[in-house]
């Protein structure tokens, strides 16, 4: 069986399904960033996907967006985690319920 480009079109709105699931329904902001962490490995497999099987791939663009948006996911995963630790430094929790105001 061989693989087309439906396959990893399936696969990518699984995950993405998966991502957008559970930032919406999980109250820990870790599991949040990690669920916002796998839509973002979607986009990028589509971008892979649509390269891969685009009429001429050797231009190389898919590869290129590719590492820009990771490149972004690595910057907003250090920024995310920075606030997460100033939020439980002062909070004493990630638990999205517990944490009231932000003037506090």
């Amino acid at each position: 069986m061989e693989l087309t480009l439906n396959h990893f079109l399936v696969l990518s709105a699984i995950l993405f399904s998966i991502g957008l699931v559970g930032a919406l329904t999980r109250r820990n902001i870790i599991i949040m960033l990690i669920c916002l962490e796998i839509m973002l490995n979607a986009g990028n497999l589509n971008l892979i996907a649509f390269w891969y099987y685009s009429p001429n791939p050797e231009l190389m663009h898919g590869p290129l967006f590719t590492m820009f948006t990771i490149a972004i996911a690595a910057t907003e995963a250090a920024l995310g985690l920075a606030l997460v630790l100033a939020i439980f430094r002062h909070y004493k929790t990630v638990d999205l319920e517990q944490i009231q105001g932000l003037k506090e």
